[in-house]
């Protein structure tokens, strides 16, 4: 085959592929998504296979689409690799820095981390992306990501941001009017419980630890929220308990509005750390990132 697609065509290629979306890849690359049909259906033409199913609803590659992604995501990747070394050569780093997390976290990131990062390194933009789910960061072409010590990857080089973590379960006092106080986790299944849905649909278990012995609860509940704000707040309306990170409450701990209860059952843990894979070239834009993280977090 004589016919070469142009570096800009196969990136475009990729970008669909990665979001089996060509609107969703269309805004990423900053052009229509005409035009991202016009680039595949001539890159199909020129190579005479077809590359993606295409229907009203959704967007999924052939078998040849497949192959080619296969032996294009390394190259891609290399090419990648090589102008960020050449990158940091400069005196300043630029570019895009990718990062995936939690709303929680880049709430965090927002109060000092970001605007500290964006006003040292003016020639960087920052993409934060926030998502419920776990993630593949290397699959789906982010530079890091930031969540939980337990939910990270053992192969990623995982750096802490910020202390431990606690949850805790909280209700109004008034809920107490007339029940009792649950004195351990099995107690929960007397109560209402305001539970949570995972991104993933599933109902979450409520996990408890006290001297090495683990509980997980399917808690009972007629409402059912996947925010940490909103369980708060339907905590402070009286609707029942609510297990939710500790940071999410203070306040309304402070000021009498939720009181907690199965302390003992609740100790902290490892709190939330940014990763990145450790077997590539680290861009020097998340290595800034980092030591502004670190100077502000004062890790």
């Amino acid at each position: 085959m004589n016919y070469i697609p142009s570096l800009n065509d196969l990136k475009a290629f990729a970008c669909i592929a990665a979001w089996q979306s060509f609107r969703k890849a269309a805004d990423e690359l900053g052009v229509a998504p005409s035009t991202l049909s016009h680039v595949i259906r001539t890159l199909e033409e020129n190579m005479g296979v077809r590359l993606f199913h295409r229907t009203t609803r959704s967007v999924a590659l052939t078998q040849a689409g497949e192959k080619l992604l296969s032996r294009l995501q390394p190259v891609l990747r290399d090419l990648d690799f090589a102008l960020e070394e050449v990158n940091s050569f400069r005196t300043r780093p630029s570019g895009m820095l990718r990062l995936n997390t939690n709303e929680i976290a880049a709430s965090m990131l927002l109060d000092d981390v970001v605007p500290a990062f964006l006003a040292q390194y003016p020639d960087m933009s920052l993409d934060l992306v926030t998502d419920g789910r776990l993630v593949d960061i290397v699959a789906e072409g982010f530079d890091a990501g930031i969540r939980l010590g337990e939910a990270i990857p053992q192969d990623m080089i995982a750096v802490r941001f910020g202390a431990d973590a606690r949850f805790v379960a909280v209700a109004a006092p008034d809920y107490f009017n007339g029940r009792s106080v649950p004195q351990s986790p099995e107690d929960l299944k007397q109560h209402l419980c305001i539970r949570c849905r995972l991104p993933s649909g599933k109902p979450y278990h409520w996990e408890f630890e006290r001297h090495g012995q683990e509980i997980n609860i399917d808690v009972p509940g007629s409402l059912t929220l996947d925010h940490p704000g909103m369980m708060a707040k339907a905590a402070i309306a009286g609707l029942g308990i609510a297990y939710v990170p500790q940071h999410c409450v203070t306040d309304a701990l402070t000021d009498g509005r939720l009181r907690t209860v199965l302390d003992d059952w609740c100790p902290p843990i490892a709190g939330l750390f940014l990763y990145y894979p450790g077997h590539r070239h680290v861009p020097s834009g998340l290595r800034a990132f980092i030591d502004v993280m670190k100077a502000t977090a004062r890790l």
